[in-house]
């Protein structure tokens, strides 16, 4: 029953965006959504091709091959208003002699509705499968409001408050957990230039329930062009979860380099 959940979920989330992709035309994008700047999205769809490296510690102590893939799109929305589709999905590998030392595998679709001046509203569908931290499966639906509070131009600073039904899978024999979260997140970037971007993330999550239940996290970015559709982008992730599965690290970090394509 936990693998029709696992595989029905992703395939609903891929094809609704290969649904929506039809209508639109391509055309090369810069930006990410999840672990890196979120995507602005236009009335052109937009995709992307990350390959590269992460090194990770914490559950897991490996170098990893990492690929993504992210598009964007917009359409009209409420009273005519932009909302803006996004979703990515990403995979993180190590394999030595045959034996996979680390696997992640995720998913992400979010939505954003522009309301009444700088004040958006947006949902957020995530998953996650990452064995090596006893993750089968970790779902995450969100709801909530924005705010864009600074931008002119070159400097932009954005938050997000909202609220959450999460479900987490184990993959030993630790029964599985579903509940309600308090959610926060804000986002800095820098436009440095023509070509290059600085971004900073820090996101939370509280259970309702239990208040001590929490997982914070924090990435640092910089992603420049080298080409007309080829980008470098150099990232740091720290995640923290506060009551970790059984038996596992509270602290996951990913230092990660990327070569990315626009098309």
């Amino acid at each position: 029953m936990k693998q029709m959940y696992k595989y029905a979920l992703i395939g609903a989330v891929i094809l609704g965006g290969q649904l929506c992709a039809d209508e639109v035309k391509i055309d090369d994008v810069k930006g990410k959504y999840g672990s890196s700047p979120s995507i602005k999205a236009s009335k052109e769809l937009k995709q992307h091709i990350n390959i590269g490296f992460a090194n990770t510690t914490g559950n897991t102590k490996t170098l990893n091959f990492n690929g993504k893939y992210d598009l964007s799109y917009m359409i009209p929305g409420y009273e005519g208003r932009d909302l803006s589709w996004m979703f990515d999905t990403s995979i993180y590998m190590t394999r030595n002699d045959g034996v996979t030392n680390n696997e992640e595998y995720t998913a992400n679709l979010a939505l954003e509705q522009k309301l009444a001046g700088k004040w958006f509203a947006y949902g957020s569908l995530r998953w996650l499968r990452n064995t090596f931290r006893n993750f089968d499966s970790k779902t995450f639906i969100g709801l909530g409001a924005g705010n864009e509070l600074y931008n002119d131009g070159q400097h932009r600073f954005e938050v997000k408050i909202g609220a959450a039904y999460n479900v987490e899978q184990y993959s030993n024999n630790q029964p599985d957990h579903d509940f309600a979260s308090f959610t926060q997140y804000a986002e800095y970037n820098n436009q440095l230039n023509k070509t290059s971007l600085l971004y900073v993330k820090a996101g939370a999550s509280e259970n309702f329930e239990k208040f001590k239940d929490y997982e914070v996290m924090g990435v640092l970015g910089f992603t420049f062009a080298v080409a007309e559709k080829l980008s470098v982008t150099l990232e740091g992730e720290v995640r923290y979860d506060n009551i970790p599965p059984v038996g596992f690290e509270k602290t996951d970090t990913k230092s990660i380099v990327r070569l990315g394509y626009s098309f």
